[in-house]
């Protein structure tokens, strides 16, 4: 069930800059922005400080690797809109359609490094099971994930899980493709912020 409140109660000061987003980029403005603007003091400032930390801080994984980590998290939550939205951005980055696709069509048999294929199944597990294992984080390691990587991907395994069932909750639109892709070249420009 879609809630109205993503359509209404904003300042005029974002309302101006949503009509600016929806004249330059020439689509809606997606509802994971709306969501962040609408109670930025109780929500969306620290929403969108922590996902940009961990998708566009210090790490060791590429902007890509992280996107495509939120594509897949996405995925393993089923929420349409932000596998969309993330998808579009990784195969962006990455400048490989094909790449990532395969990642979220077959895992095992994607043209990925083991380091990434293991800590894409990790966190996999984790999303689907809650928990992880002693045993899966002994399989990333041994894969040659450092553990700040682990900790870098746990924190977008974190950001996603919350976004996602936010996505969820509030019904947000999914987007057609050219939606999709004006929400990717933007992030890819300025981030979460």
């Amino acid at each position: 069930m879609r809630l109205e409140i993503l359509d209404s109660g904003y300042r005029r000061r974002t309302k101006a800059l949503f009509a600016l987003i929806r004249l330059f980029s020439g689509q809606p403005v997606p509802d994971a922005a709306k969501l962040v603007f609408y109670r930025p003091d109780f929500y969306g400032d620290r929403a969108k400080e922590f996902t940009h930390e961990a998708m566009r801080g210090p790490s060791d994984w590429s902007v890509a690797d992280r996107e495509l980590m939120a594509a897949y998290v996405s995925k393993a939550n089923e929420c349409a809109f932000c596998v969309g939205a993330h998808t579009a951005t990784a195969s962006r980055a990455y400048r490989d359609d094909d790449k990532v696709r395969a990642v979220l069509t077959d895992l095992d048999s994607a043209p990925i490094d083991e380091g990434l294929r293991a800590t894409l199944r990790m966190l996999g597990t984790l999303t689907r099971e809650n928990t992880v294992s002693a045993e899966d984080m002994r399989t990333v390691l041994a894969a040659g994930v450092t553990r700040r990587q682990i900790e870098d991907a746990l924190a977008v395994c974190a950001a996603f899980d919350t976004t996602n069932r936010l996505a969820d909750a509030f019904g947000f639109d999914v987007l057609g493709p050219d939606g999709f892709d004006a929400g990717a070249k933007y992030l890819l420009a300025r981030g979460y912020r």
